[in-house]
């Protein structure tokens, strides 16, 4: 039997989705990770991901955020099949009509990531491509800057 919290749901959903997100971030830039580092990685990617999926205030945009993470998270867990599958989750949230391309840049460099991480750099190539062609329609500078270098730490490229 579910009961009613005694606090504000979407509150709560809101806290978990950013501090899940931010936690996964910080485990995510750190260099000597290890296996125990890994497992919360991941778990606290796929907790920011659900945590959105609650809330009043989800979009498909928000949701390829969460896609594009668990999709970088699973190439540092050196899972490439994993990081094609939440990567293409991604670009299918941001490939219709009336999506920053922001959002879809960034599902073009996680494509390009999860296949250069895969070993198909001929692909890769083809998907990043796709975000350079994508992030010229970016006019914002302050959101241009993090994909451009992003783009340029994908792995043979």
């Amino acid at each position: 039997m579910t009961h009613a919290p005694s606090f504000d749901l979407q509150a709560a959903h809101r806290f978990f989705a950013a501090d899940c997100f931010n936690r996964a971030w910080d485990l995510m830039d750190k260099t000597a990770r290890t296996s125990e580092d890994d497992d919360e990685m991941l778990r606290l990617s796929l907790a920011s991901h659900w945590h959105w999926t609650q809330r009043a205030d989800c979009t498909p945009a928000y949701l390829s955020v969460g896609y594009w993470q668990t999709s970088r998270v699973f190439v540092l867990l050196k899972q490439p099949q994993n990081a094609l599958h939440y990567a293409q989750l991604c670009l299918k949230l941001c490939a219709g009509e009336g999506v920053d391309p922001f959002y879809l840049g960034y599902a073009y460099e996680a494509l390009a990531r999860a296949e250069s991480a895969a070993g198909n750099f001929d692909q890769a190539r083809e998907y990043l491509t796709l975000a350079q062609v994508t992030l010229e329609k970016i006019t914002d500078v302050e959101m241009r800057q993090p994909l451009m270098d992003d783009l340029a730490t994908i792995p043979g490229m």
